[in-house]
């Protein structure tokens, strides 16, 4: 939790970074920015997927089903790829670049520092599905996969305020 809390911290100063650079300039975001907006809504629909089969996993392991766990984190694990995919296909296709602007540099910064977690976060959810074949992963023990479980969620929500910043408030 303490690692979340100072995740959160980091994520929090750049969208004060953000929302500071967004209130003293006149015209936000500049002219030439050009974002796909269905490309980035189904990346984050399929954040969204992997983020509820993560959760179906935890309750799987809660009940003993760890056929129902693999499932669900197989699940979360190829959304969570479909994301970053859709991100670098993003980038490929931007008509800015980090050193265009203020707004391209915060763009570039923000969208992807959460790129890197979200890969570092698939590499602990495939460790963990690995890991589920353990008998250290019992409805008793599983504080690992909890924990492996807290960071995507933490992943999904702040993909969720970037987006709404980046993409719908605009």
């Amino acid at each position: 939790m303490i690692f979340l809390a100072s995740e959160l911290m980091f994520f929090a100063s750049l969208f004060a970074a953000y929302f500071n650079l967004r209130s003293s300039t006149v015209v936000w975001p500049p002219i030439n920015i050009h974002l796909d907006m269905l490309s980035s809504s189904i990346g984050t629909l399929f954040l969204f997927v992997s983020s509820m089969a993560l959760l179906l996993m935890t309750r799987a392991l809660d009940r003993r089903r760890s056929r129902a766990a693999h499932a669900w984190l197989a699940v979360g694990i190829l959304a969570g790829i479909a994301f970053v995919g859709i991100a670098l296909h993003g980038y490929t296709q931007n008509t800015f670049s980090i050193a265009s602007n203020a707004y391209g540099s915060l763009y570039y910064a923000m969208t992807g520092f959460h790129l890197l977690h979200v890969v570092a976060g698939i590499i602990l959810l495939a460790g963990l599905f690995f890991g589920l074949r353990s008998r250290a992963m019992t409805a008793n023990r599983r504080s690992g996969a909890q924990a492996i479980s807290y960071y995507w969620h933490f992943v999904f929500i702040v993909w969720v305020g970037l987006y709404s910043a980046i993409y719908l408030i605009r």
